[in-house]
């Protein structure tokens, strides 16, 4: 008799799919976050939405990419290096 059951063998063949979607959905999922901040971005001054002002920044109203929106803008760059990565394997 071999060392596997038939039960035994589905439960590692469906644990196998799952650690496979996960792993797939992880891939995709770091692509998420630049285009997110760029719309929060985006509706943050189009809105006109800002919290409470920083103090660091002194100035008040001196400029209107400030707050924010300047904050979501920075982290849409920053998050998008992946993109970037995946647009250079893509050719």
């Amino acid at each position: 008799m071999s060392g596997i059951s038939q039960d035994e063998w589905t439960n590692a063949r469906r644990a196998k799919g799952v650690r496979e979607a996960a792993l797939g959905a992880v891939r995709w999922l770091h692509l998420a976050a630049a285009p997110i901040f760029a719309l929060m971005a985006g509706l943050t001054f189009a809105l006109g939405g800002e919290a409470q002002p920083m103090t660091c920044l002194g100035g008040g109203d001196a400029s209107p990419i400030s707050g924010m929106g300047l904050m979501y803008l920075l982290m849409s760059v920053f998050h998008a290096a992946p993109w970037l990565k995946f647009v250079a394997y893509r050719r």
